[in-house]
């Protein structure tokens, strides 16, 4: 199976890859179907996972690449890191400030003042963390692709596994809460799914991309780091631990370790 997928185009690769991170958040969505509500703790724990995922994540799979690419091919090794994570924040922060959503738990719309349903606004709130997850996986897949010896193919399928484990509990985080709303279980589990379909638009122009502006892939790599790094300081981290519990705290250790097995054993 692994060679046949060596023998796919890139951009088919991240496709598929994402296809996978996005099915993933489909099953998680699907637990509507079972459960009308989930226990505080238990959502903790799996967004605590979700950030642990997606810290060890950035490392290794986006920002470690970028440096290591940046002094091969002659630049200032940290430069093209600094200025491509911060560009990733940002363009995030930006896109928080205009589009309008609403998180789970909150009243207060965020973005651009809108008369757009409360359901509409919970999962646009989702979908636009999916964003950096999707663009890191086909940044990945294209930076496999461009023969770069820090980015290997193995690295960019251990990188889309992680993303697809960390989606279960978003997909679960969309669902049952709408359906707390008062909206329907099938209505419920579509907008839940429909929260991860970005991540294969991102993900195949994350992968065009990097393969038609190589120059640019130090940038791009970590680029993708800090869009993640800002969904999970702004977004996860204090959802995981608004309870004050361990078990967010334990959920980010096993996520990171989770993913940082992953990388390794995969990369």
């Amino acid at each position: 199976m692994f060679e046949l997928f060596k023998t796919f185009n890139p951009i088919l690769q991240a496709l598929l890859a994402t296809l996978f991170t996005w099915a993933v958040t489909a099953l998680g969505a699907s637990m509507v179907f079972f459960f009308k509500s989930i226990n505080k703790r238990i959502l903790n724990g799996m967004l605590g996972f979700a950030s642990g995922v997606m810290i060890a994540a950035s490392f290794w799979s986006l920002l470690n690449p970028a440096i290591e690419l940046a002094e091969s091919m002659g630049m200032t090794s940290w430069i093209p890191a600094v200025i491509g994570f911060l560009t990733g924040g940002i363009f995030l922060w930006s896109i928080d400030k205009i589009l309008p959503h609403l998180h789970s738990g909150m009243k207060q719309t965020e973005g651009i003042k809108t008369s757009w349903q409360r359901s509409i606004l919970l999962v646009l709130a989702v979908t636009l963390h999916n964003i950096p997850e999707g663009l890191a996986v086909g940044v990945a897949f294209g930076a496999a692709a461009s023969g770069i010896p820090s980015a290997s193919l193995g690295g960019a399928i251990s990188l889309a596994i992680g993303i697809g484990l960390q989606n279960f509990p978003e997909g679960a985080a969309v669902s049952v809460p709408l359906r707390r709303e008062g909206i329907s279980r099938l209505k419920a589990f579509y907008y839940g799914q429909a929260s991860g379909l970005v991540e294969p638009i991102a993900g195949v122009l994350g992968a065009i991309f990097v393969l038609s502006m190589r120059s640019l892939l130090p940038y791009a790599l970590a680029f993708a780091a800090g869009a993640m790094i800002y969904v999970v300081i702004e977004e996860l981290i204090p959802n995981a631990a608004d309870d004050h519990d361990d078990s967010g705290t334990i959920g980010a250790m096993l996520g990171f370790a989770t993913m940082m097995v992953l990388d390794v054993a995969l990369g």
